[in-house]
């Protein structure tokens, strides 16, 4: 059987010494919660098998169980290369829902919170080249506890509306690195377009006198910036770059980096291969601007859902065709919607010039104190993930928007709702200055520095009557009062649409199948509806973009531009004349 997802999975930060560990590893449900007591960490092999990265409620995975799992033990063996003596080894893994214990040959290593990030534990202090060893890994995943992040997972057994199946355990791969022992572990790559460089901001393991960073900038495999700086934890040193070559939609170029730690006996004790975009985006009054011009953009939401796989993508050409569906229908960008995306999803954005929004994966409802479950652990814990969240992917440049909540409406407590909103903008901004934040996507808003809203009116006439606000607000205030008035920030509708519409040949996806409004009798109704309602946002005079609801049908939300599984529902042409459609010429016309 080849490995399921055998790329590497961090291209932006990749060694060449990795063991990627994905395929058949062995499981145990727990379903007593009590693993510890009876030694499973001391297991040498369970009786089940499961195909990792995917979750046990995936199909991929081999199993498809989707009742409820709040426990369960992986394990599988782990062989050390004989080349890897005298270096750190570090297991990786993709994503892992919720709470993960490591153990090898019966030793703690150590404990993960997060089932939406990525996270790493240095275990070479358990393990020997040359040698096998036990390794095992225990989940706690109490998703009714109301305490962890949940993305769109559903709550209850069956999933209903908006919410989905539910994902636990390992859903993204998990692999072997070996590195220096005062190699890199991560490094911040800020792009200033303006001064032609790129800032980078190293951590090591472990700091030695005399120890070196090399850093040479390639474009097109060609050499054009290298510079040598001292090896020191969180000095920041700049690239020049000459006649550089702006990262955009239309021209999506990047520049190559290799990353080398020198020691003091001048030798190259570890290599990174990266990237980097230059590119700026940033907010002047009303306007949007991505590398110091205003844009409009289209953007389309994205759950990152698949029928077989879940969170996972069945292969990473799925992952790329999802982007490449996206811009087929006219879209030049994505709001990646309540999960964070597989790194290499990622890399194909930066890849192919698409500009993504990055959401964060509070409650499936919404964030916390909006209704009496929320509670203080959820909003510690969520603040926590985030954090992880945006250390990640900060560097890359398709990113362009950070959106810690969706749709933060009904709070249970004011004060609570107002602080922890506040303390993830001051998070988001501690950690990244250079991208706007939108705090709530759609509301309600506590400080931002784009204004969203969300309106699924169905009626074009009444859409376009909806948004333009009034002469004192000139944009839609569904909250009225209990959010700050809008001060002029860029206003972007960025959700509607959720047009429900199921091909004639297909059955609904479930006997709950919905999707917004009174669905259309007739394709050509459709149509119809779908032009009125993006020409009505592209008439909005002071409109910055838009997003539409959805790419994909997800269970039974089947409102999505393609079928689940990614076949065409409409004619592409017509989606991308609605959707590329100039706004400029539209609002002129409008006036």
């Amino acid at each position: 059987m080849s490995i399921p997802r055998p790329e590497h999975p961090r291209p932006q930060f990749q060694r060449d010494q990795w063991l990627n560990l994905n395929g058949t590893w062995s499981v145990h449900f727990d379903w007593g919660k009590s693993g510890i007591e009876r030694g499973l960490h001391q297991s040498h092999g369970f009786s089940e098998r499961i195909v990792v990265p995917f979750c046990p409620e995936a199909k991929l995975s081999g199993i498809g169980h989707t009742d409820f799992i709040e426990a369960l033990w992986y394990h599988r063996v782990i062989e050390i290369p004989d080349g890897w003596r005298g270096k750190r080894v570090v297991l990786h893994f993709g994503g892992c829902d919720y709470m993960t214990e490591v153990f090898v040959d019966g030793k703690y290593v150590g404990r993960h919170f997060g089932g939406n990030v990525s996270f790493d534990m240095d275990i070479t202090r358990y393990v020997r080249t040359g040698h096998e060893h036990h390794l095992v890994v225990h989940v706690r995943d109490e998703l009714r506890s109301m305490s962890q992040p949940a993305g769109k997972q559903c709550p209850f057994f069956k999933s209903r509306g908006c919410l989905y199946t539910r994902v636990t355990g390992i859903w993204s791969t998990v692999w072997l690195e070996a590195m220096a022992p005062t190699g890199l572990d991560y490094c911040a790559i800020i792009p200033d377009l303006d001064g032609s460089r790129l800032i980078l901001t190293p951590i090591f393991h472990a700091e030695t006198r005399g120890q070196r960073l090399r850093v040479t900038a390639l474009a097109d495999g060609d050499p054009v910036a290298s510079i040598e700086t001292s090896g020191h934890n969180g000095i920041p040193t700049a690239i020049p770059i000459r006649h550089p070559r702006a990262w955009c939609a239309e021209d999506p170029f990047l520049y190559e980096l290799v990353l080398e730690v020198i020691s003091s006996s001048h030798e190259v004790i570890d290599r990174v291969h990266s990237y980097a975009g230059l590119r700026k985006v940033h907010v002047e009054g009303d306007r949007f601007l991505l590398n110091n011009k205003p844009i409009y953009q289209r953007l389309v939401l994205d759950q990152g859902y698949w029928p077989d796989g879940l969170w996972t993508a069945p292969d990473d050409a799925a992952l790329k065709r999802d982007i490449e569906l996206s811009m087929a229908c006219g879209f030049n960008g994505a709001r990646l919607h309540q999960k964070v995306f597989d790194e290499r999803f990622h890399y194909w954005a930066d890849k192919l010039g698409y500009l993504t929004w990055s959401e964060g994966t509070f409650w499936s409802d919404g964030p916390v104190f909006l209704h009496d479950q929320g509670t203080a652990a959820l909003a510690r814990n969520s603040l926590a993930e985030w954090r992880e969240v945006v250390e990640r992917d900060r560097n890359h440049p398709s990113i362009i928007m950070w959106t810690p909540f969706n749709e933060a409406w009904h709070f249970a407590n004011d004060v609570e709702h107002k602080r922890v909103v506040h303390d993830a903008y001051a998070l988001t901004r501690s950690i990244d200055a250079t991208r706007p934040v939108n705090d709530a996507s759609g509301g309600i808003h506590v400080v931002s520095d784009i204004y969203s809203v969300h309106c699924y009116e169905q009626d074009p006439e009444k859409l376009h009557h909806m948004l333009r606000g009034s002469t004192e607000q000139p944009v839609y205030r569904p909250h009225g009062n209990r959010e700050p008035p809008y001060e002029g920030q860029p206003y972007f509708v960025d959700e509607f649409g959720g047009i429900k519409w199921i091909p004639g040949n297909e059955a609904p996806y479930a006997d709950n199948s919905w999707g917004y409004g009174e669905p259309p009798r007739t394709l050509k109704e459709f149509y119809t509806r779908l032009k009125g309602q993006v020409e009505a946002v592209n008439a909005l005079p002071n409109c910055a973009g838009y997003c539409y609801t959805q790419l994909v049908d997800v269970e039974q939300e089947q409102n999505g531009l393609y079928t689940y599984d990614r076949h065409e529902k409409f004619d592409l042409r017509l989606l991308r004349e609605a959707f590329a459609a100039d706004p400029q010429s539209v609002a002129a016309a409008a006036r």
